[in-house]
C-alpha cells in the first residue's frame, strides 16, 4: 500500500476540496454539487476527461480534477485514484446525509448502447458492474479500468452502485451510457428531498 497525504476541506453549501498525493499519483478534486454542469478536468487520458465530463454535465455537478500520475507505466494508478478522491469529496459534500433523497437510478440510450444505474447513498460500499465489453481499449483508455473508477468512487463515497451495459456493439457508447448515467443518478440521490428535510433518509437514523 503506498503511503498518502490527504487533505481536504468542505463547507455547508455541498461543497468539497480533496487532494490526495502518493508516489504514484498528485490528485486534486473540487465539487459542487448544486452547479451547473461545468468541468474543467486534466487526467492526462482524452477519453478518461471525457466520461468525467458526462458526470458533470449530466449530473449538474462542478467538477475539477487535476491530475498527475504514472502514465509512463499505464492508466490503473490515475483512473483508481481520481475514482478514490472523487469519492472522498461527494462524501464530504453531501455531510451528515439529512434531506437527502439517497437512492438514484437512471437509464441512458447512445445508439445501439443501453444502461442502467442505481445508487444507494447507504454508507456501505458495494458495486456490481454488468459491463461486457467488445473492446479492451476506447483510445487510451482501458476498459477495464471503469470498475478501478467506480471501485474507487464507491469504497471512500460509502455507496452501493449497480451498472449494467444492458446491450451495446460499440465500446465508446458502452462506457458512454455507463458515465452518464452514473452522473443522473448520482443527480437524483444527492437532491434535497423537501418532504424530507433535516431528517436522515433511514430508519437507523444514521447513515
Amino acid at each position: 500500500m503506498t503511503s498518502s497525504a490527504l487533505v481536504s476541506s468542505a463547507n455547508a453549501d455541498r461543497t468539497a476540496e480533496v487532494s490526495r498525493n502518493t508516489s504514484e499519483t498528485r490528485i486534486t478534486v473540487r465539487i459542487n454539487l448544486d452547479g451547473s454542469g461545468q468541468s474543467q478536468l486534466s487526467t492526462g487520458i482524452g477519453f478518461f476527461d471525457h466520461m468525467l465530463e458526462q458526470i458533470a454535465r449530466h449530473g449538474l455537478i462542478d467538477l475539477e480534477v487535476r491530475a498527475d500520475g504514472d502514465l509512463h507505466i499505464d492508466g490503473h494508478h490515475t483512473v483508481e485514484d481520481v475514482g478514490i478522491t472523487l469519492g472522498q469529496a461527494v462524501a464530504r459534500a453531501i455531510g451528515d446525509k439529512k434531506g437527502l433523497r439517497r437512492y438514484g437510478h437512471a437509464y441512458v440510450p447512445l445508439d445501439e448502447a443501453l444502461t442502467r444505474v442505481v445508487i444507494d447513498l447507504s454508507g456501505r460500499p458495494g458495486l456490481v458492474q454488468n459491463i461486457a465489453f467488445t473492446s479492451g481499449m476506447i483510445g487510451g483508455f482501458d476498459t477495464q479500468l471503469t470498475h478501478e473508477f467506480f471501485q474507487g468512487f464507491v469504497n471512500h463515497a460509502g455507496a452501493t452502485l449497480h451498472i449494467d451495459n444492458l446491450r451495446g456493439v460499440n465500446a465508446h457508447h458502452q462506457c458512454e451510457t455507463a458515465f452518464k448515467a452514473f452522473g443522473r443518478a448520482l443527480r437524483a440521490a444527492v437532491e434535497r428531498d423537501p418532504r424530507n428535510a433535516g431528517s436522515v433518509p433511514s430508519t437507523k437514523g444514521v447513515l
